[in-house]
């Protein structure tokens, strides 16, 4: 490894570290003495914690990229750069539609149809720059040419999907961060294994970001993540699923979500708009919301309490970690 290679790695991820640290360390008291709080819904109370803390994970993230741009830049290296800027415009701009979001408050704020239907256009910078490869591999199908469907159509439903998809199975202290880091660790492994090297000194400062804001936002969290973090996660994912062209890996990846999916059209289909949150008790054990699961959270209450008799809220992190692992092996196995 030369001196920029160690360097394009190091210094994105060292920014995205300190900035992410020191943004979170002002914010929480911040937002407290601002009344900009929400409530932990899994803790008996509700006790109020410091909201939305995930636009600075989202700000960190993109500062971290354009650094490594800059990088790739003044060493003259004949890189995606224009693919690599449109993914720092998808992450700026589904953190930002999150942040209102936020702002206006949860269940106050944007309509979950409208939410949807606002999260198109963050797609643009990808369809505008033509990121990606028409032929895509699917999966059981194999490769399929899409041609002009391919920037007009499937990268908009991707990063929409995705978007939405990792905003959909959240709600629990941490659960969305080792989500995070799980998802883009196994990725970086996957590409390492392919020699596909180009992309992981941009997802390595996003890990550093989110290991940060664990630190913050693990059990009992001090910040609540908010739908600025989930919407560009999901939303940054696509990005660079997208640019690298391991559609059939990444789809792999959100097999959870597929199933949260899933399991949110059948409780539609039973007339209920599901909560992932479960029923917290006195003795910091969770019941489950519903008789029926309409969430992966709602599986993972149900398991631990017939494994161990009681469910907290680290065992469905932990249950849910622990399936996001083995479908990571899975992928870095077969694929």
């Amino acid at each position: 490894m030369g001196l920029i290679d160690a360097l394009e790695i190091i210094i994105p991820s060292l920014i995205s570290t300190i900035s992410t640290y020191v943004l979170l360390k002002w914010w929480i008291p911040k937002s407290l003495l601002l009344g900009f709080k929400g409530k932990d819904m899994n803790k008996y109370g509700n006790p109020e914690v410091s909201e939305a803390g995930g636009i600075w994970v989202i700000l960190s993230a993109s500062i971290s990229i354009l650094t490594y741009i800059a990088i790739e830049t003044i060493s003259e290296r004949d890189f995606g750069i224009l693919h690599l800027l449109a993914t720092t415009q998808v992450l700026i701009l589904s953190g930002l539609l999150g942040f209102i979001d936020d702002i206006l408050g949860w269940k106050k704020g944007v309509s979950p149809i409208a939410r949807v239907l606002f999260t198109i256009p963050i797609a643009l910078p990808l369809v505008a720059v033509k990121a990606g490869y028409s032929v895509v591999e699917i999966p059981f199908i194999g490769p399929l040419d899409l041609g002009l469907l391919y920037p007009l159509v499937a990268v908009p439903i991707g990063v929409v999907g995705a978007s939405n998809a990792f905003n959909m199975l959240a709600g629990y202290n941490g659960l969305e961060a080792l989500q995070g880091i799980s998802i883009l660790t196994f990725t970086c492994l996957f590409l390492l294994k392919k020699g596909l090297l180009d992309l992981i000194p941009v997802i390595l400062p996003v890990i550093a970001s989110l290991l940060v804001f664990l630190v913050f936002n693990k059990y009992p969290a001090k910040v609540l993540p908010g739908n600025s973090f989930t919407y560009g996660l999901g939303a940054f994912y696509a990005s660079i699923v997208i640019y690298g062209n391991f559609e059939r890996f990444g789809i792999l990846m959100f097999t959870l979500y597929f199933l949260e999916l899933a399991l949110f059209l059948r409780g539609l289909a039973n007339g209920v708009y599901k909560e992932n949150f479960g029923i917290p008790q006195e003795d910091g054990g969770l019941k489950p919301p519903y008789e029926r699961s309409y969430s992966v959270t709602h599986l993972a209450l149900k398991t631990m309490i017939r494994v161990k008799g009681k469910a907290t809220e680290k065992d469905v992190v932990n249950f849910i970690l622990t399936l996001q692992i083995l479908i990571g092996l899975v992928g870095l196995w077969f694929l």
